[in-house]
């Protein structure tokens, strides 16, 4: 876990030397909770993006979590020189679990990312409510921290 503090305090100090405000490009990182592995962002606008994750929920019995979200983001919630932004969106979760079978359903995503200025990374800490439809209906919490950076 303290890697993790050093690096992304390294991808910021190291990205703040650019003059790039990222709301556009794609996007790399980690994410710690639930699921805890890699997080990718591609945007599609200025406010839209579609966001990616491929990690590893620490569950009983769990194994691979993939999900995918359309993103809206909308910046002018907070009165802040800083660059924060409220996002939002639908998509889908499948999740792999020992010994049984796949779980596939809708999610849906709600969270806060911070862009630094002038910088090629974001940070942000989201939740999402899950609702599996295969093989049974039952609902479910993913939620975590993270940072991206991005390359353009």
């Amino acid at each position: 876990m303290k890697k993790l503090y050093v690096a992304v305090l390294l991808f910021v100090a190291l990205s703040g030397t650019t003059q790039f405000a990222q709301s556009r490009g794609f996007g790399l990182g980690a994410i710690i909770g639930s699921p805890t592995g890699l997080s990718a962002k591609y945007w599609t606008t200025g406010t839209n993006a579609f966001d990616f994750g491929l990690g590893y929920s620490f569950e009983k019995k769990s194994r691979m979590h993939i999900h995918g979200d359309y993103l809206f983001h909308s910046s002018n919630m907070f009165q802040t020189s800083e660059n924060i932004a409220l996002y939002y969106g639908p998509g889908l979760r499948m999740k792999f679990k020992e010994d049984e079978d796949a779980r596939i359903g809708f999610r849906g995503v709600l969270g806060l990312v911070w862009i630094p200025r002038g910088s090629q990374v974001d940070v942000f800490i989201e939740i999402a409510p899950i609702m599996d439809l295969i093989p049974a209906t039952e609902f479910s919490m993913n939620g975590g921290i993270g940072f991206r950076f991005f390359f353009n």
